[in-house]
Formats: C-alpha cells, sequence, structure tokens
C-alpha cells in the first residue's frame, strides 16, 4: 500500500426530508446564493423546500447552470456573487451544478485578472467561499470531494481542477429527491459511479485488500441495483444504494493508498467537449477500448475484477479477465448506454483532431504508469470505433 493522507470534511446529511435540516447548517441571516440548473429543481418541488428551509437567510438565486459546467455562465454568478457580497453558496443539483458551484467559490475572491487561470494554469485557490450542497442527481461524487471539471466553449475545453478548499460544508442527500430523474440520467449516474470506482481499481496490484473489496463491494453494488431503480424509479432502498455508492465512489476512499489511472476520463472529455456527447457516455466509449489495448499492464487486476466482480472462475485467467471486460461492456448497454462511437455518429476521420486536443491540453503521457501516450490513446479511439 502506498503512502497517503486522507482527510474528507464534509458532513453527510442522508435520508428522506433531510432538506428540512438545512437551516441548521447555514447560519442564519447569511447571504446566500442559491445555484441551480434546468427546471426540474423548480417542477419537483425542491428548490420551494431549500427556499423554506433558509427562511431566516438572505437568499438569491442563479439558475441556468448547464450539464458540463461552462465557464462563461459560471463567470455571470461569479459577478452575481460578488454585487450580492454573497457569504455561502448552497448548490442543489448534480455534478454539474456542484463543479460550477466550486468554481465560483473559488472564482469569486481570487485576486488575479482572469479566473480561469484557476482551472488553465492551475493556479492555487488561496481562499473560497463556503458551500454546501442538495443533490438531485447522484453520478460523479462532486457532493464530497474537492474536484471540479469546468469547460470553456469559447476554446472546447473540459478540464479538471480542484483545492482541498472546495470540499462542501456539508451535502444533503434524500435519494427521494432524484425519482423524478429522465431514464437517461439515472442510467449515466450508474455508468459514472462504476467507471469512477474502476478508475480506482483497475491498476496494478498494491496490496491494499480493504481498498480492493471497498471497490468490488461497489461494483457488485451497482451491477446489482442499476438495473432496479431504473426500472423502479421509486423503489427507495435500492435508490438509496445507488445515491450513496455514486457517493462513495469519489470521496477519496477507496483511492487512499492505490494507483490510479483516470485515462479513460481525460480522453472521455474531449469527446464531450469536441461532440457533447454526455459525460457517462464518453466513459462507456472509452473504457472498455482502454482496458482491452492496455490488457497486458491491467491483466493481473482484470484477472482479480472477473473472479470477484463478475464471478467467472471456469477457464484460464485471460479468457476470465477478457470476459470480464465485454460483461462490463455488455452491462453499460443493457441501461442503454451506448459503447461505440459509431453509434454516436462519430466517424474515424474525428480521432486526429481528438488526438490533437488531447495533446494540446497536455494529456501526452496517462494512465497509472503514464505510458498511454497520445499514440496509444488514438488506438484506443480506434478500438472504439
Amino acid at each position: 500500500m502506498q503512502n497517503f493522507t486522507f482527510h474528507n470534511p464534509t458532513k453527510i446529511i442522508f435520508g428522506k426530508g433531510r432538506i428540512a435540516d438545512l437551516g441548521a447548517e447555514v447560519p442564519a441571516g447569511q447571504r446566500v446564493l442559491v445555484t441551480y440548473g434546468g427546471g426540474s429543481v423548480l417542477k419537483n418541488g425542491t428548490l420551494d423546500e431549500v427556499r423554506a428551509a433558509l427562511k431566516h437567510s438572505v437568499v438569491t438565486e442563479f439558475g441556468g447552470i448547464e450539464p458540463n459546467p461552462s465557464f462563461e455562465t459560471l463567470m455571470e454568478a461569479v459577478k452575481l456573487a460578488r454585487e450580492t457580497r454573497t457569504e455561502f453558496i448552497l448548490a442543489v443539483g448534480g455534478g454539474s451544478v456542484m463543479d460550477g458551484t466550486k468554481f465560483i467559490a473559488a472564482a469569486v475572491p481570487f485576486p488575479g485578472e482572469d479566473p480561469w487561470d484557476l482551472v488553465i494554469r492551475k493556479a492555487p485557490v488561496k481562499k473560497a467561499l463556503p458551500f454546501g450542497t442538495v443533490l438531485t442527481l447522484p453520478a460523479t461524487g462532486s457532493e464530497m470531494n474537492s474536484g471540479a471539471v469546468i469547460t470553456r466553449k469559447s476554446i472546447g475545453a473540459k478540464l479538471a481542477f480542484g483545492s482541498p478548499l472546495l470540499f462542501p460544508r456539508f451535502s444533503v442527500l434524500d435519494p427521494t429527491k432524484t425519482y423524478s430523474l429522465p431514464p437517461r440520467q439515472v442510467a449515466n449516474g450508474v455508468v459514472d459511479a462504476f467507471v469512477h470506482t474502476l478508475e480506482q481499481y483497475l491498476t496494478y496490484p498494491a496490496d491494499a485488500p480493504m481498498q480492493d473489496r471497498f471497490s468490488e463491494g461497489l461494483l457488485r453494488t451497482l451491477i446489482e441495483v442499476g438495473p432496479v431503480t431504473l426500472r423502479e424509479p421509486e423503489q427507495y432502498e435500492a435508490r438509496a444504494a445507488f445515491v450513496w455508492s455514486a457517493t462513495l465512489a469519489l470521496n477519496g476512499l477507496i483511492g487512499a493508498g492505490v494507483p490510479q489511472d483516470w485515462a479513460t476520463h481525460m480522453i472521455g472529455h474531449e469527446l464531450t467537449a469536441k461532440f457533447g456527447l454526455d459525460h457517462a457516455q464518453s466513459l462507456a466509449v472509452v473504457l472498455p477500448a482502454l482496458l482491452t489495448e492496455c490488457f497486458e499492464a491491467k491483466r493481473a487486476k482484470l484477472v482479480q475484477y472477473a473472479e470477484r466482480v463478475w464471478d467467472l472462475r471456469d477457464g484460464d485467467a485471460e479468457s476470465r479477465a477478457r470476459q470480464a471486460i465485454e460483461l462490463t461492456r455488455t452491462f453499460f448497454e443493457s441501461l442503454g448506454v451506448k459503447t461505440r462511437l459509431s453509434e454516436y455518429g462519430i466517424g474515424a476521420g474525428a480521432i486526429p483532431g481528438l488526438v490533437e486536443a488531447l495533446e494540446a491540453h497536455g494529456m501526452k503521457a496517462l494512465g497509472e504508469h503514464r505510458d498511454i501516450t497520445l499514440d496509444v490513446s488514438r488506438r484506443i479511439l480506434e478500438r472504439a470505433q
């Protein structure tokens, strides 16, 4: 097991009716900026519950944060937060709203001229506004981590940034607030959580049995409850297990002390930035191709994955490991998430441009061994065709 430091200060408030507890988490009289995305939080009553819970605060609202939150939209929120002298931000929504809120929290007090430097130049976050979240779309784990991914539409870039100062102070997770999600978003959320787990698990053995078993438990849970919660969205126990699994998949616990990959995400970001694929769709396309291309480097963990997650014990080790890759693809497709570039109308002619974008964004050596070069990324995209 590798050396590590694990610290996660986010308070989780889980269960039915917990939005009512917001008032105890936000000091009375504070100037609060409530951020959200589209109209779903209005239609399902979540925003009304938030307003009622914050009745002792001075509330300003900013809606319209889109999926893959854009720098351009977020800077409008930064301007509003500065004008209203915001003291606390509350994100109400899914990962995009939360990621966007992290950027807002860091950008409002940013002393430089251009807050994009936080993302493109990795300028240090020396100060950030405190914020909390109310989860309505389980997927990214942003409700319990300190990272974010921001898109700048004008240059076609989708890039990650983060800071220890960007952990939410608290997050409210009420599974019933996710009941109204359309099937596509539920399926995307299951895929997202699944790939988050695999990015920290399918690398190479690191003598970390607890982290492995935690990861395997999450993967088996998602395989079990994913189809159930997609088919029966108001089956509380399945939805609750899905919500908590998505949070645990990226709160730092299973990645502590083990090597991590994240190449699937980096390549997938370019697909989203250039072609508008949902984040989970991009992951479902890239992952099986990457596991096949990088089979030898990941062989030992793929064999373990085959046995412990998919219960494959018959036949030689290599065939079991390769079968596990195909079962992963089949699982994604069973949820309705396609796994080939061609199924999204993206032809082979797009691959050179995607590789150029990876190079432009500094993604020249990816993966746990930093051996996924631009040429390997090209081969992965060709396999994904």
